[in-house]
């Protein structure tokens, strides 16, 4: 389907699964609730069906969407995000704020706090000391490559 990235890095390979046009978008639609091919297609102006059917099955064998067959004749799924899946809403939350800082992009879109109705930035947060970490104190660290 596609050149992949041979690097031991998370984002080269997150980018295998992910990286090609129309994916992200493809589920994120399905997030949206856009679960069948035709109001994908409809939502995504200018994807082709053969381009769409293939991304689908993509992210089916990488484990990010689910088909469930709800018409046998002709075949028609219904389509889900696996756990995997739903955990790229950060990953679509975190582009949609970069899209639109700066007035870079054009966005018709904003995450706002649902209580005051004003905007958010995305955070990080540690676990293990169980509080919200600025970005300055957050380094990116190589760990040892994992054996197969």
């Amino acid at each position: 389907m596609k050149t992949t990235y041979n690097l031991p890095c998370n984002i080269a390979q997150s980018l295998n699964i992910i990286g090609d046009r129309w994916t992200l978008l493809i589920a994120h639609e399905i997030l949206q609730g856009n679960v069948m091919f035709s109001d994908i297609k409809k939502a995504l102006e200018g994807i082709s069906s053969n381009i769409l059917s293939d991304r689908l099955k993509y992210l089916e064998q990488s484990g990010l969407v689910t088909a469930e067959l709800y018409s046998e004749h002709p075949p028609r799924y219904h389509y889900q995000l696996t756990e995997s899946g739903k955990d790229l809403e950060h990953v679509f939350h975190a582009i949609l704020l970069w899209g639109g800082r700066d007035n870079l992009q054009k966005c018709y879109k904003k995450l706002i706090h649902t209580e005051c109705q004003h905007e958010v930035t995305i955070a990080y947060y540690c676990p293990h000391c169980q509080t919200n970490v600025d970005q300055l104190s957050v380094t990116e660290i190589k760990e040892e490559k994992l054996s197969s």
